[in-house]
């Protein structure tokens, strides 16, 4: 009776786990290689110079993971990890680490986990708003949420300048107005895949010749600095603060994603079919595209405007596990990291020591990519 019941779990298991193929295994597994030594490339490299293996070492130093209150404060904050860490009996006293383990962990990792963390996000947003468009070059960029978020930036930066310290907030409302303009535009008794990308089109346009205009308004250098590196997408001079502002968020959205996998290949069907289906298409367009928004704004609130990552990434992932929207989150969540994690090494070491905002380097990545793309495939558009 026993073994009966052990061997009905097994099944019940591996049904469960029947979408995980090896197409799917193969990009998890190369992904999380890529950002792992993309990750021991980064914290190696900074005004502190130190060779792989004593990252390598500083990465794993015994010290930081026998020790759960120092990565609690770290996650967390000091307040909260401390009292989290009293709550479970843990020590709450500070530890003494090596001065290369204190510059990985204090100054370089968050720099790690926010590439990470914007990855997944834009790569999870840019594979749903596909799905809710039925086009596979919908984007946050062309929807208008990035260029929502960039205006929102520049009109605190350069009119509203004592908001700037709640810059990642107004980036994220800024967003998801703009995308509310779009879907509002697009409405007609109901909205269309081709309405909203057209809406987002002239949305996005109009935004960014308003942020071209603040430019030639701006008369502060200093701001106008500040405010290229938000719309071109930068990780310098990220910390956990940012790692904490984003990490719940990020968790919520994609989890959300991936619960919302099956409706959204219901409206891969197309609308005619979702509603004979028993789906109401408008009500789960808008919800899935609330999804997305909260990712992308997540992302666009640490790092600014990342471009080409949520376009190229769920493209990339498609070839190879397929069209199912399971399996195409899954792969999104890590390959989206892994190229970031690339894309900031070369911001980071191409012109050293100065630091090229990361979103010039994805730019220069899928702008290849997309040639490369309307060469190969004759009709590129719709899904």
């Amino acid at each position: 009776m026993a073994g009966e019941t052990r061997s009905h779990r097994v099944s019940t298991i591996q049904d469960r786990l029947s979408w995980v193929d090896g197409p799917l295994l193969t990009v998890v597994l190369g992904s999380l290689a890529i950002v792992f030594v993309s990750g021991l490339i980064q914290v190696s490299f900074g005004a502190f110079t130190m060779s792989i293996p004593a990252a390598w070492r500083a990465v794993f130093d015994p010290v930081v993971w026998s020790n759960p209150q120092f990565l609690f404060r770290l996650f967390l904050g000091d307040g909260f990890g401390t009292e989290l860490a009293r709550v479970l009996g843990l020590s709450t006293a500070e530890v003494e680490l090596s001065r290369e383990s204190l510059v990985v962990w204090q100054i370089r990792m968050p720099r790690v986990i926010v590439a990470v963390i914007v990855g997944a996000n834009l790569a999870a947003s840019g594979a749903v708003f596909q799905a809710v468009t039925r086009n596979e070059l919908a984007s946050p960029y062309i929807l208008g949420v990035s260029s929502g978020a960039g205006l929102a930036i520049l009109l605190t930066l350069v009119v509203f300048s004592g908001l700037s310290q709640l810059l990642p907030v107004i980036a994220a409302l800024g967003g998801a107005l703009a995308f509310l303009l779009v879907y509002a535009i697009a409405w007609k008794g109901g909205t269309s895949p081709v309405r909203l990308v057209l809406a987002g089109v002239i949305v996005s346009t109009v935004f960014q010749s308003l942020q071209t205009g603040l430019f030639l308004v701006a008369d502060d250098l200093g701001v106008v600095q500040t405010a290229i590196a938000w719309t071109t997408g930068s990780l310098t001079g990220v910390d956990w603060e940012q790692v904490r502002v984003s990490l719940p968020w990020t968790v919520l959205a994609l989890i959300l994603a991936l619960i919302g996998s099956r409706q959204l290949n219901v409206l891969l069907l197309g609308e005619r079919t979702a509603r004979s289906l028993g789906m109401r298409v408008e009500r789960t367009r808008f919800l899935l595209s609330g999804v997305a928004i909260l990712a992308a704004s997540t992302a666009i609130a640490v790092a600014g405007i990342v471009g080409f990552v949520g376009l190229i990434v769920p493209h990339m992932v498609r070839q190879l596990v397929g069209s199912d929207y399971k399996r195409l989150i899954v792969g999104c969540i890590f390959a989206g990291p892994a190229l970031m994690a690339v894309a900031d090494v070369g911001a980071r070491l191409a012109l050293s020591p100065a630091q090229v905002p990361v979103g010039i380097v994805t730019g220069l990545i899928g702008g290849p990519y997309f040639l490369y793309l309307m060469r190969k495939k004759e009709a590129l558009g719709d899904l």
